[in-house]
């Protein structure tokens, strides 16, 4: 019966792939960075990335998001997160798609009153893009979107990713 048993650990043992992964090795990190200035205000945007190949053609990954502008005396502050998966069906072609929810804090001082808007925006991002080596162009489509509370122009927004 031991005997069984150790060849049986044996032949289990050897199922499992020779080759290791480092988790933290694998990862690759990204994300944008902006910065804008005009006579009345600005604004400063932030939202690293980081995103883990499971093979060559899926990847798995979060992100964090922070958006602050300033017009005059009207405040606005967008912050939150996101989880994207990619898929790359074939070499140039690279599909994803992706959940970000943002808390939206919104001061609009008006000559006669201040109005604060405070809401959750979730977003069901699709996308698809030309991939080329590391670097990926494209377009994505807002499922989600709401023109009411919406803090991008249109449903679909163009992106690179590095």
């Amino acid at each position: 019966m031991l005997f069984f048993t150790i060849a049986l650990l044996h032949a289990s043992y050897g199922q499992v792939s020779a080759k290791t992964t480092n988790f933290w090795k694998d990862i690759r990190y990204g994300g944008n960075f902006g910065l804008g200035f005009n006579n009345c205000g600005f604004n400063i945007s932030i939202a690293p990335r980081a995103i883990y190949p499971i093979n060559n053609d899926f990847s798995i990954g979060t992100g964090l998001n922070l958006n602050y502008s300033k017009f005059e005396t009207s405040k606005f502050l967008a912050y939150g997160g996101s989880l994207i998966t990619l898929y790359n069906p074939i070499q140039f072609l690279q599909l994803s798609l992706e959940l970000e929810q943002l808390r939206i804090d919104r001061t609009l001082n008006l000559s006669t009153n201040s109005r604060t808007y405070q809401y959750w925006l979730p977003s069901l991002y699709t996308g698809v893009g030309y991939r080329s080596r590391n670097m990926t162009f494209g377009v994505r489509y807002n499922l989600l979107y709401n023109d009411k509370k919406s803090i991008y122009p249109s449903t679909l927004l163009p992106f690179v990713r590095i």
